[in-house]
């Protein structure tokens, strides 16, 4: 007979499996690498190409994309909701809490959304623009490459107060970001893996700036800051100063994508408390991850690029749902 502590855990796993295939699963089914082999073949050369030359003028443009694709797919799923401009009936994402004066390379995505519509009129979505323009990010500043699933369908609507609760701040604790990750199908390896996309891109003082004074209203800067690495950052961002003024999340290769940034948490220089949290929380399943990723950049590459594949995966319209937008920042007429 089986006890009831099996039962429970047997139980448990069900339920788990059915909530993981609920959030990530429903019509993902209808994702596909060959999506637009037919009606759009070049879509990956078109985009790389707008890319490319926004970097020539803007070097964090390939964070800016991952972060609208990463935000994007934390609000309803990823259905290109966080492009939306104000409108009737429409509150913008944009002017949520983690988005307002931070969020960026819109522009970029109209340039991308235009090539493509002179291309393939009606054919590709906003939604998976946001995925592939990550994909091509992440390679150009030296990262791994992975198949993307295509066949993403764009949202009508709009979600800030989804976008308030839902997107992981810089504030958050490890607990706190575990359970918006959890609510997302998405594990501690996806977490930590997700999170290593903070080894290019910059942060606004604003963002860690309670770190480096009076953190939990202590009176103190956070001790589980480097010392040196430490009086650096109140050198950029000293008490009382210009919030929106920028340091670079990974402090070693700033605009590079690799491994560094594990590195960094494990030497006490992680910029965000949500960063370093991974590493500094005692007893966490997240420290092992860390390490590991830390001791072999191809073991981050590679998780990286299914953390990757399961986010996008999260609660997709497709087949007949939602629309194929013609402009990313409003609904069709």
């Amino acid at each position: 007979m089986m006890s009831s502590s099996s039962y429970n855990n047997l139980v448990g796993a069900a339920a788990a499996a059915l909530f993981l295939a609920a959030v990530i699963g429903g019509s993902n089914a209808q994702l596909s690498a060959t999506f637009y082999d037919t009606s759009c073949p070049n879509i990956s050369s078109i985009v790389q190409g707008i890319i490319d030359q926004a970097q020539n003028s803007d070097v964090r443009i390939n964070a800016k994309l991952i972060r609208l694709h990463f935000h994007d797919c934390f609000v309803n799923g990823c259905d290109g909701s966080i492009l939306l401009d104000n409108a009737d009936g429409i509150e913008s994402e944009k002017d949520a809490n983690p988005n307002i004066n931070s969020a960026d390379g819109y522009s970029v995505v109209d340039d991308i959304k235009t090539a493509l519509e002179n291309i393939c009129p009606g054919v590709v979505s906003c939604a998976d623009i946001l995925t592939i323009a990550s994909q091509i990010s992440v390679s150009l500043a030296g990262g791994p490459t992975w198949r993307v699933l295509y066949g993403r369908r764009d949202s009508r609507t709009a979600n800030q107060a989804g976008a308030n609760s839902d997107i992981p701040t810089p504030f958050d604790t490890l607990d706190e970001n575990r359970q918006k990750f959890t609510s997302k199908g998405l594990d501690s390896t996806d977490l930590v893996a997700l999170s290593g996309a903070h080894t290019f891109g910059r942060a606004q003082c604003r963002t860690f700036s309670n770190r480096l004074y009076n953190f939990n209203n202590s009176s103190s800067p956070d001790q589980s800051i480097d010392a040196t690495y430490l009086q650096n950052l109140q050198g950029t961002c000293p008490q009382g100063g210009d919030g929106t003024v920028v340091a670079n999340l990974d402090p070693s290769t700033p605009n590079a994508f690799d491994n560094d940034y594990f590195t960094n948490l494990q030497n006490n220089r992680g910029l965000l408390q949500t960063d370093q949290e991974l590493f500094s929380t005692t007893g966490a399943d997240t420290v092992a991850v860390v390490n590991r990723f830390a001791g072999s950049q191809t073991e981050f590459f590679d998780a990286f690029a299914q953390s990757m594949i399961n986010m996008g995966n999260i609660s997709p319209l497709t087949g007949s749902d939602g629309e194929i937008r013609a402009n990313c920042r409003r609904v069709n007429a």
